[in-house]
């Protein structure tokens, strides 16, 4: 039975990841914030494991490399992040740019003992810097800075027989994404399921969009 990780399962795109994977009867590792008050997360079927993790925590990210220190992660999905609204760019950059690189190094034992070895960090079009535009604003600048993070470790990723990408999700009707955005999570995630299932090492280290197209960095 393959295995999958969720990081940010809580809700919207997170949420519907780890419905979808335990429905096809894969085994999810899912995280949040609050596992005693899990909500929605806790009523799903399937083989599904929740685990404590606030991103920013190093404690609580070592107990979850912990939890699955004899198992082997076949996809591993950075989905947690955050909007520029009500927060410091320190505490922004942190959860959106820093993040993603330190749970995926803590967690590359578990990817690296499975047989699919794929990781997948969500980013956005938001963090795109080709163009001509100086600042993406302050959530467009985290995105891209974790893309940048992604670029330098790719290489030294893919060597060891991971294959990795980063992922633009759509812009989607979630919390974050608004009422207004044209795609159901429902949609963007059957989308990236289908993307994440034939990945190859030929489109490792890429920025590719919900729909398999390859995004310009």
């Amino acid at each position: 039975m393959p295995t999958v990780m969720v990081i940010g399962a809580s809700r919207g795109i997170g949420l519907e990841l780890v419905r979808q994977y335990a429905q096809d009867g894969w085994r999810v590792h899912a995280t949040t914030r609050t596992p005693a008050q899990p909500g929605v997360l806790g009523t799903l079927r399937g083989d599904t494991v929740l685990h404590a993790l606030d991103v920013r925590s190093d404690a609580q990210l070592a107990a979850l490399a912990a939890a699955v220190a004899t198992e082997g992660i076949d996809v591993l999905i950075h989905n947690a992040g955050v909007s520029e609204r009500g927060m410091s760019r320190q505490a922004i950059m942190a959860i959106n740019a820093e993040a993603p690189i330190k749970t995926s190094v803590a967690l590359l034992p578990a990817v690296l003992r499975s047989t699919e070895k794929k990781l997948v960090l969500m980013t956005s079009q938001l963090g795109a810097r080709y163009g001509s535009r100086r600042s993406l604003g302050l959530y467009g600048d985290s995105k891209a800075a974790l893309n940048d993070h992604f670029r330098e470790l790719a290489p030294a990723w893919g060597k060891a027989g991971i294959v990795a990408i980063v992922m633009h999700p759509g812009w989607v009707r979630t919390a974050m994404g608004g009422k207004g955005a044209p795609l159901a999570v429902t949609e963007s995630v059957t989308g990236m399921r289908r993307v994440i299932a034939q990945l190859t090492a030929v489109e490792h280290g890429r920025f590719w969009t919900w729909n398999g197209r390859e995004h310009p960095w």
